[in-house]
């Protein structure tokens, strides 16, 4: 399912929320995306441009759900199978994907959104980098791209895996824009090195390989073929995940060499900070903490929460079988997601989706005395405006919120009610 037929799927069923008023890329369209967070957008009538901007597509875990074709209580296990078991895509001749055309225009015809006043410049958020190797073969990843010029990006590049491309001299690269679902959440999965994204991706859900510039891409709307140029230049500042504002760095710049466009493509557009940037970033850390747990004790459910920046705070429900089970959870999660700086460790009657309860479990099962695993002089997220700025050293907590095993677990739990009674035959305005 590519992005267009996803968006046809969205509108059949009455969640795509379509907007004909003439609006501008700069700050009107991104502040609607905001004040809609949580809800599919269609931008049709984009000022100065002729491509429309859809946004808020991966916004909730059902929406992710729907793109994946799978049901929501699926997700963590059969992102956890793909990781695992990824499925090499097929290469697919471009003209049975409906064509593309080289792009006669530069980066100043595409929609390019600017979010805040502070901003670097226009930002491109939801493009993928597919880099290429010979022996590391395909690398899918996330990079925020600064617009600079007509034909020049600075990209945000951590020490990561796209990283190692290029220091293997791998300068030319592919940014795609207007992936399907399942491309955007293979490219967030952080795999080991030389297992490619892509593959993890279609085993998730199907997804087309196409050739473009001497590059395989994955189906997109836009496919950009870039070269680092050996320049660096100041890139920020940008709302991240954790809805504070980057510092400003010196970062490579890319030159676009050439722009493929299918016909009448729609651009994505990602707001930062937004719902849909902490899906696509802490969704695809919940599998990799459930496989770690796993090795120490039985789990039920994980979640990366949102109120924790869906990056920085855990939660992970577990069925206790050992006094010990509880802080052998909290390393190993810390070991699954390593930019997590607080970790929740609850037993299986705890619905971890529900904030209220996880506070509930702290309040009634927790001691800070004997419960809580403090892990000081850790390395810790560059997300995180808290940790040493030099360092990006912080201290890590694992709160084992389980009941205590050597106390009765009765006078930890609620009661259930002593009557199924329907409250409607009772209460007209129940009804």
């Amino acid at each position: 399912m590519n992005l267009k037929e996803f968006i046809k799927i969205l509108a059949s069923k009455g969640l795509l929320i379509k907007i004909d008023k003439p609006l501008d890329v700069k700050f009107e369209i991104p502040t609607i995306m905001k004040k809609l967070d949580g809800r599919p957008i269609l931008f049709s009538n984009v000022k100065g441009y002729d491509m429309p901007v859809v946004a808020n597509i991966c916004s909730t875990r059902e929406l992710i759900a729907l793109g994946l074709e799978i049901d929501e209580k699926e997700i963590i296990h059969r992102l956890a199978k793909a990781i695992d078991s990824p499925v090499e895509p097929e290469v697919v001749d471009p003209e049975k994907m409906g064509g593309y055309q080289e792009f006669n225009g530069t980066l100043d015809e595409l929609p390019i959104l600017t979010y805040y006043p502070f901003d670097g410049g226009p930002y491109i958020a939801s493009a993928i980098v597919i880099a290429s190797d010979s022996e590391l073969g395909l690398n899918a990843s996330y990079h925020r791209m600064m617009k600079r010029g007509k034909d020049e990006l600075v990209l945000r590049i951590l020490q990561r895996h796209f990283n190692e491309f290029l220091k293997r001299g791998n300068k030319e690269f592919a940014i795609c824009i207007g992936n399907s679902i399942s491309t955007l959440v293979g490219a967030a999965v952080s795999a080991e090195l030389g297992k490619s994204e892509l593959a993890i991706a279609n085993a998730l859900n199907k997804i087309n390989v196409i050739e473009l510039g001497g590059h395989k891409v994955p189906e997109a709307e836009i496919v950009m073929i870039a070269e680092m140029t050996g320049e660096e230049s100041p890139e920020g500042p940008f709302l991240d995940l954790t809805e504070t504002v980057d510092i400003v760095r010196d970062q490579r710049v890319a030159r676009i060499k050439q722009i493929f466009c299918r016909d009448n493509p729609t651009f994505h557009g990602l707001l930062p900070g937004g719902l849909e940037h902490k899906i696509l970033m802490g969704m695809p850390r919940e599998p990799t903490i459930y496989r770690e747990v796993s090795k120490v004790c039985e789990v039920k459910d994980v979640l990366v929460t949102p109120g924790g920046t869906s990056w920085l705070h855990g939660a992970v429900s577990i069925k206790k079988k050992s006094p010990d089970d509880g802080k052998n959870a909290i390393h190993a999660a810390f070991k699954g997601h390593k930019s997590m700086k607080h970790v929740f460790i609850v037993d299986d009657d705890i619905d971890i989706h529900d904030p209220y309860q996880i506070e509930w479990a702290m309040a009634t099962r927790f001691q800070g005395d004997s419960d809580l695993v403090l892990l000081p002089n850790q390395k810790g997220s560059s997300l995180d405006p808290s940790a040493n700025p030099e360092t990006r050293e912080t201290t890590k907590i694992g709160f084992d919120l389980t009941i205590p095993s050597d106390r009765d677990p009765k006078y930890f739990k609620k009661p259930e009610l002593p009557l199924d009674i329907d409250i409607s035959e009772f209460v007209d305005e129940c009804e």
